[in-house]
């Protein structure tokens, strides 16, 4: 019944509007300088929320899980950092082996962290993932550096050498920047890895790890990870604004 109400109320309120502004050129001028007063108050709150509707519309929606997935897809993912919110939002002088989330960890040997992570908001038009994360690296006196990005349970069931794993990625850098993304796969004692490193001069940066040049044990999968190892990466800043993956089996010939 409120609801009711509310549209009906709108609806004479919006005929009153309509009416005066048609009738505007031969309104009295008392009556018009008061309905110009009510309607610059009107404007200047209508004004406001659309601002702020055309700007929260506009993001990527939380939890949004779209992204391109090649053909014959069986399973992809993106990680909850780039998906929602985390209690945590940042984190400085980040000591080695620091989480952010529950998926997302850092790995150093600097002497002294001079490092930070941080979840920020996406707000570009053709970004899709809600969220993304920067990292800021200021004096850095360590060997390596590398993000850790846990992969769940759910990307081993199933798994085979007859699959490709896909791995997509939004990276802008302050200045040029090696990166190399390793694959880890335990499967019983031992750990297959693959390492690619991301074109970052091509517009898509995408890699691919294909299974079938690996010794995998299919059958005594345990658990994936994936590297993203940062190169000579003092004095930078670095903001992935998406990071996704998606396994598909190899096109038979």
């Amino acid at each position: 019944m409120g609801k009711i109400m509310d549209r009906l109320f709108q609806g004479r309120t919006l005929r009153k509007w309509q009416t005066a502004a048609r009738q505007a050129g031969e309104t009295k001028l008392s009556n018009l300088r008061v309905q110009r007063n009510q309607a610059r108050q009107m404007r200047t709150h209508l004004d406001r929320l659309i601002h702020v509707a055309d700007g929260r519309l506009a993001l990527p929606m939380i939890g949004s899980s779209y992204f391109f997935k090649p053909h014959g897809t069986d399973w992809s993912w993106r990680p909850e950092l780039w998906r929602g919110p985390l209690p945590v939002l940042g984190l400085s002088s980040v000591p080695t082996k620091s989480m952010l989330g529950d998926e997302v960890t850092l790995f150093h040997d600097c002497g002294h962290s001079e490092l930070t992570l941080r979840q920020l908001r996406n707000t570009r038009e053709e970004d899709l993932a809600p969220y993304g994360l920067r990292m800021d690296v200021f004096k850095f006196d360590g060997s390596f550096l590398s993000l850790v990005i846990d992969l769940p349970n759910e990307a081993t069931q199933g798994l085979t050498r007859a699959h490709l794993l896909r791995v997509d990625t939004i990276i802008e850098t302050e200045k040029p920047l090696e990166i190399f993304a390793r694959l880890n796969i335990k499967h019983g004692p031992n750990t297959e890895q693959i390492v690619r490193e991301l074109p970052l001069n091509e517009e898509d940066v995408m890699v691919e790890f294909d299974l079938a040049y690996s010794r995998l044990n299919e059958k005594r999968i345990e658990r994936i990870w994936l590297d993203l190892i940062f190169e000579a990466p003092d004095m930078n800043q670095v903001v992935l604004r998406d990071l996704t993956f998606a396994r598909h089996r190899r096109a038979e010939i």
